[in-house]
């Protein structure tokens, strides 16, 4: 029973289609990863998340995108994002959305020794504390009071994380570590505004998984977000999957058995 990881799908549901295609992908023996971002940009947001929702033997994590997903259905937050309108007047866009809220924002799976997770894992966190904090998220998100933390969800600060943190300070910054941390300087500040390359980082910084006292290291990390590595850290545990695809790139698939990666674009 093979395992496939894939990356961000981002409504690309043709070429999802294509992957799997490639894959040869059996729904009743192979398990399929996804490291979020189903949605938004790409043209068939709405028929992602429909058929992702059904298929067996799947993980999902949150993405930037998914949780952008859940402020516009709910009207939290005004932006234009003309691919996620037909889930508004879908019959079953309420269920995606509600599905699509219970998700988590990190899966552990012991017997690969992997992390899936959509942007990245704080340097400062141990394995055991990276758990416990998606968790505290993964609460506040399925919550009856889940509106107040969308409302209270987006921003850059706090910076640097402090077990201190309380309230929606803490809660945001916990998101954006998950869903959308790419550079960190060596005192353990984030910085949000540079989505590049790595020689493109801003001075002072270096990407979350080059930090030199980070502590995860001997657990892989599979990550997406981050379409401009174009699928490459030059760490051994640390694999990018984010290939781009809504923007001409591949949309890839990484078999966690062997590590072989798997890709489709439109012009292969």
């Amino acid at each position: 029973m093979p395992t496939y990881c894939i990356g961000d799908i981002q409504g690309c549901y043709d070429e999802l289609e294509q992957l799997l295609r490639i894959i040869d992908y059996n729904p009743s023996k192979d398990h399929l990863w996804f490291v979020g971002d189903l949605v938004n940009r790409g043209p068939k947001s709405l028929e992602v998340l429909r058929f992702v929702k059904e298929l067996p033997n799947t993980k999902i994590v949150l993405g930037n995108h998914d949780l952008h997903l859940l402020n516009f259905y709910n009207k939290i937050v005004n932006f234009e994002a003309t691919f996620l309108e037909p889930i508004l007047t879908a019959p079953d866009g309420k269920k995606l959305v509600e599905w699509l809220r219970m998700q988590p924002l990190l899966y552990h799976n012991q017997e690969h020794n992997c992390l899936l997770v959509h942007a990245g894992i704080y340097p400062g966190w141990d394995l055991a504390s990276a758990i416990t904090y998606a968790q505290e998220a993964e609460k506040a998100l399925r919550s009856e009071n889940y509106l107040e933390f969308l409302k209270h969800m987006y921003g850059n600060k706090p910076t640097k994380w402090d077990n201190n943190l309380k309230n929606w300070e803490r809660l945001r910054f916990i998101i954006n570590v998950f869903a959308r941390i790419r550079f960190c300087d060596l005192d353990g500040h984030l910085e949000f505004d540079h989505a590049g390359k790595i020689d493109t980082a801003p001075p002072g910084y270096l990407p979350w998984f080059k930090i030199p006292w980070r502590k995860i290291k001997t657990t892989k990390i599979i990550f997406g977000h981050w379409a401009a590595l174009e699928g490459r850290t030059d760490e051994p545990n640390e694999i990018a999957l984010d290939t781009g695809c809504v923007w001409g790139g591949q949309l890839t698939a990484l078999r966690i058995e062997d590590g072989v990666k798997f890709s489709y674009s439109k012009s292969s």
